[in-house]
Order: structure tokens, then sequence, then C-alpha cells
């Protein structure tokens, strides 16, 4: 297999200043890409503000021999984005890349949360996200080429307690990607999330020594490094940390179709049926979903729907 590199490329990293950020933006550096290291500085629940840790990283990649510029945008600032984005285009004529990473925390039970520090989570994941991809999309539909990374967590994927802002922003990244995959396939822009377990300001509080040394920003960056490359997947999402890697995915049952009214007891009375994950499938968009429960349905009814 031939060397992944990035030379004449240009990526936009977010929250790029430490951590997970920091190691995709010096990754993608060093394997010839021209980086913009996003950063605001702030602390891990978003307070404050400097642009000193994307300048450090920035002269990091200069000093490498690389080829960057830091920008402290607020991910969701329309104009702040605006702006990160055309001096990208004023310094390099293009936008190759767009890894979303920059996020916050503010964990507390959902009892005892406020509102307001939930839909602060959620600005930062989900509409710095989007705002982000949002301003650079034109950019690579115009090129036909781009290549987007999301971020997600297990703690959308999965859950977590005491962090339903973070999960709900985080899990999301999946349906924003499966939309985008589909409407930027076209223009080849591919668009794919990323789950990491890593060790960072995020999670050094919550997770023993020995497990800090093993789940290294470092040991995650290659999948990433391969999700915005030129023979990239798309519509995937990678876990990984500690050097392992693994796909999640989204599965539905082959289900009961039942034949006329239906009642909540037969629902009830078909549940290990119905659960049953033989035969299960991924749905490669929405309306696979709906011609899979009209064919079930006229199967039950001896209805031909003429699909093929």
């Amino acid at each position: 297999m031939s060397e992944i590199r990035f030379d004449g490329r240009v990526a936009i990293v977010t929250g790029a200043g430490t951590g997970l950020g920091r190691s995709h933006a010096l990754g993608l550096a060093a394997r010839g890409a021209r980086v913009v290291v996003n950063d605001m500085g702030v602390a891990t629940d978003g307070a404050g503000r400097s642009s000193a840790a994307a300048e450090a990283v920035a002269q990091e990649i200069i000093d490498a021999g690389g080829d960057a510029i830091a920008h402290g945008a607020d991910v969701t600032s329309t104009n702040d984005v605006a702006d990160m984005v055309q001096t990208t285009m004023d310094r390099w004529g293009r936008v190759d890349i767009c890894v979303n990473n920059a996020g916050i925390l503010r964990d507390k039970t959902f009892s005892k949360m406020t509102l307001e520090d939930f839909r602060k989570v959620v600005e930062v994941h989900l509409m710095g996200t989007v705002t982000v991809t949002h301003a650079v999309w034109p950019i690579m539909r115009a090129q036909k080429f781009g290549r987007v990374a999301l971020t997600t967590s297990a703690s959308g994927l999965y859950g977590n307690f005491g962090q339903s802002n973070y999960g709900a922003a985080k899990a999301a990244m999946m349906g924003l990607m499966n939309v985008l995959h589909l409407e930027g396939a076209r223009d080849d822009i591919r668009v794919n999330t990323l789950a990491p377990t890593a060790a960072t300001r995020m999670t050094e509080s919550l997770l023993p020594e020995v497990a800090l040394d093993l789940l290294k920003p470092e040991t995650i960056t290659p999948g990433l490094l391969y999700l915005v490359s030129d023979d990239a997947p798309s519509r995937v999402i990678l876990g990984a940390g500690a050097g392992s890697f693994a796909v999640t995915k989204v599965y539905e049952t082959q289900g009961v179709a039942f034949a006329g009214e239906v009642t909540p007891e037969e629902v009830a009375a078909h549940w290990d049926k119905i659960t049953d994950p033989t035969g299960q499938a991924d749905m490669p968009d929405a309306f696979a979903q709906t011609r899979k429960y009209a064919r079930s349905a006229a199967e039950a009814l001896g209805v031909d729907l003429n699909w093929g």
C-alpha cells in the first residue's frame, strides 16, 4: 500500500491547541498538509480565551519545516468562522480537509444540570461542527473534493452517567454524518466520524495513570488521517483508542410485519422475534427503511408492490 500523504492539501483542525486536535494537526502537517490550527484557548468548560495554544502548535509545525497558521475563531460564531475560512482562502486558495474536534465539558446529572449548561455544550459540539462545516462546504463542492471528519464519543453512542448534554451533542454527529455523506457524494466529499477514547484535558481526571499512558492522542490520529485521506471511506464511525480501532454501526433487525390492525399486546407477544438479531441489516438511508416496512407489510397482506 502506498504511503498516505497530504501534499498540496489544506486542512482546518478545530480545537487544535491541545490534546487530540494538536495531535491531528501535527499528524497532517508531518505528511505534507498545510494546516490551520484553530483554538480559542479556553478551559475545558469553555471559560476564558487565549490564542497562545494555537500559535504554539502552528509554530511547532513551522519549526518542523511545515506550513501552518493559527486562528482563534470561536466555532459557534458565524463571523469568526467566516473570517477563519476567508483567511485560509486568502493564504492557500482552497480547503480540502475539515477536522471538527473542538469541544467543552460541563458534566452534571440531568436533574442538577442547568439548561444554560446543556445548551452551551450542544452549541459548541453540534453547532460548532455545523458552523465550520457549513462554511467550507461550498468550497469543497466547487473543488469537487472534500474530506470532513466529525468527532463523536462513546458517551453519545452508548451513554455515560452525568453527560446528558455532551452525549446528546455527540449522538447528533451520526445523523449529521449520514445526511452529509449522501449530499456530498456527487462532489467527492466524504464524511466520517471519529469516536476517540484518549487521555486529554477532558479525560485526565477520570482515568488511572496507567490508562493515561496507553490512551495517548497519538494512538488515535492514524485513524483520523485515514478518514480524511484521498482514498478514505465515507459514512464510517471509527472507534479509536490506545492503538485499537473498530467500526460502530447501527443495524435494524428483520422484525415482524403484522397483517391488519395491530395491538400493543401483539407487539409485546412478539417482542423476542422483533428483537431477534438474525438477518439484521445496515440501512443505507432513511428511505431504505421505508421500503423495507412497506415491502414487509405487503408480503404479510399478500399485496404485490411491483418493486422488483
